[in-house]
């Protein structure tokens, strides 16, 4: 019988019931009633530093000198997890600072300056990776620039962006009011987060003529 699925959520808002925690938590509740094992964290709990210049900042061993549970968070949870949700509120038209930093401290262990780089770089890559968004406002252009973040990441790592969920609230809680119920959307996302078909063609891709198979082929 084969493992379940492993998926981690990061929450990049430091309101603990904010609306990214608030999606957050239903994403992980629809993945959990679908048999994964859940494991919803808070970056700033784990991180308290930006990135600094690696070369004069690591250890002799090479590891990072960051006094922080960066390390902690990057390989006991996101290295081990089969797929990853990016819970962030809109801030600025990009990622919170949180989310942005849990990125860029990567970089300490996927870099060849770190000893086990060649392991890191293999289990940072192939994950299932979606993204859940809060924001205040509504028009779709206010979250293209994460969107294509989270795209590229996706591309870089050879992992599979499968989805995407946005809900609109500015006070804590407030996307429980929103019409196109995100918190449902969130939770359906959740389930079906290691089924979704996920398909990223190029010119030359040998592919059917039919996205869905007949019923009953």
């Amino acid at each position: 019988m084969s493992e379940p699925s492993r998926l981690l959520v990061l929450v990049g808002s430091p309101r603990r019931n904010g609306n990214s925690a608030v999606m957050a938590e239903a994403v992980a509740r629809g993945a959990a009633d679908k048999g994964a094992t859940v494991a919803v964290r808070f970056i700033d709990d784990y991180i308290s530093n930006f990135l600094r210049d690696c070369r004069v900042c690591r250890k002799p061993n090479g590891e990072c000198s960051i006094e922080d549970r960066f390390r902690e968070l990057f390989f006991d949870d996101f290295l081990p997890a089969d797929g990853v949700v990016f819970c962030t509120p809109v801030y600025w038209y990009g990622v919170s600072a949180q989310t942005k930093a849990f990125f860029d401290r990567t970089f300490c262990y996927y870099a060849g300056s770190y000893p086990d780089s060649a392991e890191v770089v293999a289990r940072m890559s192939r994950k299932r990776v979606g993204l859940v968004l809060a924001s205040e406002e509504t028009y779709p252009g206010a979250s293209l620039g994460i969107i294509h973040q989270i795209q590229e990441y996706s591309r870089y790592t050879r992992s599979e962006f499968v989805g995407l969920v946005r809900g609109f609230g500015n006070s804590r809680g407030e996307v429980s009011r929103d019409p196109g119920d995100p918190l449902a959307e969130s939770i359906r996302f959740g389930t079906s987060f290691f089924d979704l078909k996920y398909s990223d063609y190029h010119l030359d891709t040998d592919r059917a003529g039919k996205v869905w198979p007949e019923k009953g082929s």
